[in-house]
């Protein structure tokens, strides 16, 4: 870039280009996608990044792409390909008038990940040269296809070490998750994360099922975790699910695994459910890591007493669904007095 802080402003965002990193920060407004709210601000480092694209978009735009490494970014890992075009956090859109300033940043964008250690920058950098000197210049060469057209793929090298440099994972996330205490409602429960090592579930009596009733609230530690299973709520039988390190069997059905939320009904939308399943994904690899370094006699952290409120509310739940018939008198017996004891 020409200086620090270099700034590319486009529909519901703006790109600031510091030395080592790319600055996402998302506009507020009716207009603006709600996730992009809910992320606000968000810093790419450049070894996050695989590559940098610029194609033609809809009705007289360009879009700007920057293309994540597989396992930067807890965002996109729990997303899992799911998110719509208009979702994707790395796209920016901008006036087609603006094309050629798009191109100069996306040539110094480029430039950079070849500064931080791509494969074969040093050869890349010699070949793309002489393609752009053959082409009519740099930003001709890069996004173009064999028969001239734009094409939305980075530069492919004669050994394909582009390729293999935008498909090679990090060893960890290297894009921050959001932070802090998150929660959501699901159409089944309410969803809470401290922002550091506790996951709490809690049933609604108008949506839970019967089998997450009688397993009672959920409260999960990241130490007990393997990862998150994300379904996105626009499909019809979306879900978040915890996954145990354990390897337990899981119910397959969602609605009655107490491990699992399920969304529908305008619950559990995008903008709060992917962020929640994103901060605690990143929270579980940091737990994993530090847990190999753990000495082998260190101690669990003391249980959490209950709120004796919400025990009282949970007996009250528990006991029209023994009314009902949905729970024998044995089993409302036992669960009884399972509540009674962690008061």
């Amino acid at each position: 870039m020409r200086h620090m802080g270099d700034v590319l402003a486009g529909n519901h965002a703006t790109w600031e280009f510091e030395s080592d990193a790319l600055v996402i920060r998302f506009e507020r407004g009716i207009r603006t996608p709600k996730l992009f709210q809910a992320l606000g601000e968000r810093r790419i480092p450049h070894e996050a990044l695989a590559s940098v694209t610029l194609v033609p978009g809809k009705r007289g735009t360009v879009v700007l792409h920057a293309v994540p490494r597989r396992g930067a970014d807890p965002l996109m890992e729990a997303a899992g390909g799911q998110l719509k075009e208009g979702y994707d956090p790395y796209r920016l859109v901008l006036p087609a008038e603006r094309e050629t300033l798009a191109e100069y940043y996306r040539d110094e964008l480029r430039e950079r990940l070849g500064q931080v250690g791509q494969v074969g920058r040093t050869a890349g950098r010699a070949y793309l040269s002489l393609s752009g000197a053959l082409d009519g210049g740099l930003g001709g060469a890069l996004d173009r296809a064999p028969d001239g057209s734009a094409g939305g793929s980075s530069a492919a090298l004669p050994d394909g070490t582009a390729a293999a440099a935008a498909d090679e994972p990090t060893d960890g996330f290297l894009v921050a998750a959001p932070q802090g205490p998150q929660s959501f409602k699901a159409y089944d429960g309410k969803a809470s994360f401290d922002g550091a090592s506790k996951v709490t579930f809690r049933w609604f009596w108008t949506g839970a099922s019967s089998e997450k009733w009688k397993a009672g609230d959920q409260t999960f530690s990241v130490r007990e975790l393997s990862g998150v299973e994300w379904r996105s709520p626009d499909v019809f039988d979306g879900y978040l699910r915890l996954l145990p390190r354990s390897g337990e069997p899981r119910s397959a059905q969602v609605d009655h695994d107490p491990a699992a939320v399920v969304f529908g009904l305008g619950y559990g939308p995008v903008h709060e459910s992917l962020p929640f399943a994103a901060a605690v994904l990143a929270a579980i690899r940091g737990t994993g890591r530090a847990a190999a370094t753990e000495p082998a006699d260190a101690l669990p952290p003391p249980p959490e007493s209950r709120d004796p409120a919400g025990v009282a509310e949970r007996i009250r739940h528990l006991g029209e669904l023994h009314r009902a018939g949905l729970v024998t008198d044995e089993e409302f017996a036992v669960k009884k007095a399972e509540l009674l004891a962690e008061l």
